[in-house]
């Protein structure tokens, strides 16, 4: 088998699994999914953006109290 063989084969079986993918088990999601509105958006970017910020505003505490404060205390 060549490569041309190989890659079609293997195309074919990409293209077959694209074909089953809403009847398989999240055939459901699929079917539920739906895109979101400018107000859901704008919410779930508020949401993540805080998440970055408290998780980062954490490490920057934890790199202060082990790099910086001990300088100060011996």
């Amino acid at each position: 088998m060549d490569i041309v063989d190989k890659s079609w084969e293997i195309q074919h079986d990409i293209e077959e699994r694209a074909k089953r993918l809403g009847k398989g088990k999240y055939g459901r999601v699929f079917k539920m999914a739906r895109k979101p509105t400018t107000d859901e958006y704008i919410k779930v970017m508020q949401i993540t953006g805080l998440g970055l910020i408290l998780i980062g505003g954490l490490g920057f505490l934890i790199y202060f109290l082990m790099n910086v404060l001990p300088g100060y205390l011996g």
